[in-house]
């Protein structure tokens, strides 16, 4: 039996996230932006934070999920707003508030699309068809699914986002080539799948699987009351989804865990592109500059 100072310490993990031109990779206790300027150089905006381990909420379970996600709005803000700095012409400078603004619309739009509506629509056909809440609940979750996957495959039309898409798929090429022990070049990150288990398309599935359980527990509600609870229950979708994803990552290497991950492996089909070698590039170069960052501190 080994001692507390011979046991193997756990192997962080890492992340990320594809902005414009650019990857932000995140480590325990650092995040690093890479960003293709218009001048073809890689510029980089370094973060440094407390990792959420070391904060009580974020080691409770069902909990610190909802502190993971709102941590990393946080990260991602920052890191949009520096992409979008590096790619705006000198005459015509990005403003953080206008881009605080369009994060804050999003989001609001976002809610309203893919929990208010889905409810609204159940709710209108329930009465319509005389549906029992069951039903309705399912009805529900395959609407709101159906958007999902309609919204992704729409906007991955636009050749901007086509773009941010293949970033992420660089994004998780590199993590695979970390966590496969290989070497951190080109060549060896791009024959990796666009895939990874971790991933914040699936969160979002998840949450969207989860809310079908979760809001038929709630029962049958009027109209104002049903797109209240969508709304407050987020946070427990969340933390729920966070706790799913954990669980599915550590079983992945056994036959019935990569079965249980291919839903989400699957739709991410939409929110990958397969990468351009520059790409990778800049995706290798925003983890190893993060990794130089957590080595500092």
């Amino acid at each position: 039996m080994t001692s507390g100072a011979e046991r193997p310490r756990p192997r962080p993990s890492y992340g990320g996230q594809a902005v414009i031109e650019g990857v932000m990779m995140r480590g325990p206790t650092s995040a690093a932006t890479a960003v293709r300027a218009p001048d073809r150089s890689i510029r980089f905006d370094i973060q440094t934070f407390d990792s959420p381990s070391r904060q009580r909420a974020g080691r409770i379970p069902f909990v610190r999920g909802l502190y993971v996600l709102v941590d990393t709005l946080r990260l991602g803000f920052r890191s949009l707003s520096f992409s979008a700095s590096v790619q705006a012409s000198p005459d015509d400078p990005p403003a953080r508030g206008a881009t605080a603004v369009s994060m804050v619309a999003a989001v609001v739009l976002g809610l309203a699309l893919f929990f208010a509506l889905p409810a609204a629509a159940a709710f209108a056909v329930e009465r319509a068809v005389g549906l029992t809440p069951a039903a309705g609940n399912v009805l529900e979750g395959l609407l709101r699914l159906g958007l999902l996957i309609g919204y992704l495959w729409l906007i991955g039309r636009i050749p901007e986002i086509r773009r941010v898409y293949a970033y992420h798929g660089a994004e998780h090429k590199t993590i695979h080539a970390l966590e496969a022990g290989r070497d951190l070049d080109v060549a060896s990150v791009a024959p990796f799948p666009c895939e990874h288990p971790r991933c914040g398309t699936a969160f979002l599935l998840t949450i969207v699987v989860l809310s079908i359980v979760v809001f038929s527990l709630v029962g049958p509600l009027p109209l104002a009351w049903r797109l209240a609870s969508r709304l407050l229950l987020i946070p427990v979708l969340a933390g729920l989804a966070y706790e799913y994803i954990r669980w599915t990552a550590r079983i992945a290497d056994r036959p019935w865990g990569r079965a249980l991950l291919l839903p989400s492996l699957a739709l991410q089909r939409l929110t990958t592109r397969e990468p351009e070698p520059d790409m990778i590039e800049v995706a290798i170069a925003a983890f190893q500059a993060m990794r130089r960052a957590e080595q500092d501190r």
